[in-house]
């Protein structure tokens, strides 16, 4: 039986990168989705594809900074396919980039507002629903800036997506016992439009390799593998991690 067969799933930031590669496999492992960036046509083409493989998904585009969006997101996962047991709050931005003196508060509150709080939002209604279903999994997608290492100019992005590691241990904590677990991925450098727009040169590319131990980057689906693992039954036993999944950038010193 495929490792996600009978089960529901939200994943936002869907229209490309971690988030397109996620939807994708957990569609290929027998999940229903529900999915949800900014970009509709992009949307539309992923859940076509999905649907052109037997799949079924629907497509909710917006602005995940918006809790309405959060609350149609889990409405729909109910409504249209009778409940929800996985969440991979993945979507997220850059966000300004500048030494942290010169970031201007109004682009701070943004990057905070869409990688932090819209992640929060999103959980604050997943949890009911997976309440309802007996139980569920919820993955948030981290970084190694922040958590692993301190990159000039991302005071905005690392102070958000650190802050998603909290959260998760705090829903871990606080809903274990009712069988919902919550991890975070800590990504590594990844080749996606985000990870293009962070190392823009061939000499910041090299560098951003030079921190792996692997000495590369990342596909999204390598990524989106190690997101199935903790969605699916195979991490039943694994709640509040922050898993590195970084080509040893936290291990890693030459």
């Amino acid at each position: 039986m495929s490792a996600l067969e009978g089960k529901v799933a939200i994943v936002t930031g869907a229209s490309s990168g971690i988030g397109r590669a996620a939807a994708l496999l957990f569609a290929c492992q027998g999940a229903k989705l529900v999915v949800t960036a900014r970009r509709a046509v992009e949307l539309d083409a992923l859940v076509a594809e999905i649907e052109g493989h037997g799949g079924q998904a629907v497509a909710c585009p917006g602005d995940i900074a918006d809790e309405s969006l959060a609350r149609a997101l889990t409405e729909t996962a109910v409504g249209r396919f009778g409940g929800l047991d996985i969440a991979l709050n993945n979507a997220g931005q850059l966000g300004e980039t500048a030494p942290a003196s010169d970031i201007s508060l109004a682009g701070w509150r943004e990057t905070v507002e869409v990688n932090l709080t819209a992640a929060f939002a999103c959980a604050k209604y997943q949890l009911p629903a997976m309440l309802a279903r007996g139980g569920g999994s919820i993955v948030f997608t981290s970084t190694i800036v922040g958590h692993e290492v301190g990159l000039p100019g991302m005071a905005a992005y690392a102070a958000s997506k650190a802050g998603l590691v909290g959260l998760t241990r705090v829903i871990a904590a606080e809903y274990g016992v009712q069988r919902i677990r919550a991890n975070a991925l800590v990504v590594g450098g990844t080749d996606t439009p985000m990870g293009r727009a962070a190392a823009q040169t061939p000499e910041a590319h090299a560098f951003v390799e030079s921190l792996h131990a692997l000495k590369r980057i990342a596909v999204p689906e390598e990524i989106a593998q190690a997101a199935l693992f903790l969605a699916s039954d195979a991490s039943s036993f694994v709640t509040g991690a922050a898993m590195p999944v970084d080509g040893g950038v936290s291990i890693n010193r030459a």
